[in-house]
């Protein structure tokens, strides 16, 4: 009997590029992507977060560079991204959230979510993809997406309208790059614990809005999207494109 081959979560000899890459998921992103054996570029505008996350995962063993980079500025996204080796794995994880209700939302408030959470999700990919393509390499595009990219949420109009454009481009992608063998995936995680978020939460009746609504009873934590980035990003979802991989507690099965 022959058994079935099973290539693993391995990326040995991929390269990896991840945006917001200097804290919270992009970083946990970066290190995951590393300790499976990626060489991993983290990109964002701050250079001495990004310098400080390259050397702790140098530190450990990784393989780490970075890039200081505004990616809502597409001339500068294209610069940089041609200046290197094609990535064949891209963890879009940049972006923000500015909760309020819609009667309440500015049109800077818009023009700046959609700023960082779409277009330069797209320019980013853009490059990526021309990278890919212009060697014939096939590649993994993950972007980072939400719960509130497949749900609605009082206060989060705009963010979730965000999302769900992305959940949208996404799915396109995926047909549009996959006779190139370029998958694209989204991961939708819910509310994370991170010191971003934590000033949310210091507001009880926030909290257990949030915590009702998880199936788990609890928040998720920075580490529990690295599985799920280094399945996404190796050939171990090598079947998988156009796909939302939902990370919520069970928020979404209500």
């Amino acid at each position: 009997m022959q058994l079935p081959a099973f290539s693993g979560f391995r990326l040995d000899g991929k390269r990896a590029l991840v945006t917001g890459g200097g804290r919270g998921l992009g970083l946990a992103s970066g290190v995951a992507l590393a300790r499976a054996g990626a060489h991993v570029t983290l990109a964002a505008r701050s250079a001495a977060e990004l310098q400080a996350a390259r050397d702790a995962i140098r530190a450990e063993g990784g393989s780490a560079d970075f890039m200081v980079l505004d990616v809502t500025d597409p001339a500068a996204v294209k610069r940089e991204i041609d200046s290197r080796a094609a990535f064949h794995v891209l963890v879009n994880n940049a972006g923000m959230n500015r909760p309020r209700l819609l009667t309440d939302t500015p049109d800077e408030d818009i023009d700046a979510v959609f700023t960082l959470n779409v277009k330069a999700a797209f320019y980013v990919a853009r490059e990526v993809a021309r990278g890919l393509q212009a060697q014939g390499l096939p590649g993994s595009i993950i972007n980072v997406s939400s719960q509130m990219g497949l749900v609605g949420s009082p206060r989060r109009t705009l963010y979730c309208a965000s999302k769900h454009a992305l959940e949208g481009m996404s799915k396109a992608l995926a047909w549009e790059l996959g006779a190139a063998g370029i998958r694209v995936n989204t991961l939708c995680p819910t509310f994370i614990d991170t010191a971003l978020t934590a000033p949310m939460f210091a507001d009880p009746a926030f909290r257990n809005f949030v915590i009702d609504r998880i199936a788990l009873g609890r928040l998720g934590r920075v580490e529990e999207v690295m599985g799920p980035i280094v399945f996404l990003a190796s050939d171990a979802s090598s079947l998988m494109t156009g796909s939302a991989l939902v990370l919520d507690g069970g928020w979404t099965a209500a």
